[in-house]
């Protein structure tokens, strides 16, 4: 252990913290701490490089989320015991979510993930809303697919409910974070690849995209075009100022279900039985 460490705290209004946390978390994995209108990273190497990073998305996002920036050398401590410690596990729908100096938990479904390695943890508004609806929808043998999959939490909980399992990301780190997490579960996943849904082939009983509002825009002719007859779509990370764009390019499927939380939307559409 070196006798210096670097500390990073970023200010910020409260609601943007998961999502700059899930930002800081692709470009660096380790010590990242979440306190009240504040981010704070700790590393034994120099943290500048991230936070010149968080300046350009500062720089690129404008106006919408101010950030403030300190970045201080000190002592060493033992912070990554300390941080561990202000990690606890979370329940969502059917799933019990821990790192992995918890237990697991008796009459829940366990999901093992380590949020100082891999992102995408359950704690954010986004991903425990899905699990929610994963929960609901999803039925053993289903065929299933997690666009943006990131840490791969919600393909792993799909997986624990006896669905086959496909997942993609356009980051390379997401798929390696995927990898290591069905490792850490002792689960295997179906298919694994590096870009997004348009490489997929066939369709799917459920497919899921927690990404952002306008990729969801982007791509929904090929998410659409994914879903079974009498198939769902879970679509999450959408702020709910974005919701009713979000929605105009979905209005051919029938919204089965609207969750808020944090200001974050989840929306569950449901792709009728063509007729005639």
């Amino acid at each position: 252990m070196q006798d210096k460490y670097y500390e990073l705290t970023i200010t910020l209004d409260e609601q943007f913290v998961d999502l700059i946390a899930d930002f800081i978390l692709n470009i660096h994995d380790e010590g990242v701490e979440l306190g009240e209108e504040k981010i704070v990273i700790r590393s034994e190497s120099d943290l500048t490089p991230v936070k010149e990073a968080l300046v350009s998305l500062s720089d690129t996002l404008g106006e919408n989320i101010k950030m403030d920036f300190t970045l201080e050398e000190k002592e060493n401590i033992d912070w990554i015991k300390t941080y561990q410690e202000s990690i606890q596990p979370i329940e969502a729908g059917k799933f019990y979510i821990f790192p992995s100096w918890y237990e697991e938990k008796e009459n829940r479904i366990n999901i093992k993930i380590d949020p100082a390695l891999a992102f995408g943890s359950g704690h954010h508004a986004t991903t425990f809303s899905c699990l929610e609806a994963i929960s609901t929808y999803v039925k053993p043998k289903d065929r299933v697919i997690d666009v943006g999959c990131g840490s791969g939490i919600l393909g792993l909980a799909a997986k624990k409910l006896g669905a086959t399992v496909e997942l993609c990301d356009t980051d390379p780190l997401s798929v390696e974070s995927c990898k290591e997490n069905f490792s850490l579960n002792e689960e295997q996943y179906d298919e694994l690849w590096e870009g997004s849904i348009d490489k997929a082939s066939g369709t799917y009983d459920v497919v899921i995209a927690n990404i952002i509002a306008d990729v969801l825009r982007f791509i929904a002719k090929d998410l659409k075009a994914a879903v079974k007859e009498d198939g769902y779509l879970i679509l999450s990370g959408i702020l709910d100022k974005k919701e009713a764009l979000v929605k105009e390019s979905f209005t051919d499927l029938t919204l089965e279900r609207r969750t808020l939380k944090d200001e974050w939307v989840t929306l569950v559409y449901k792709k009728e039985t063509a007729h005639g």
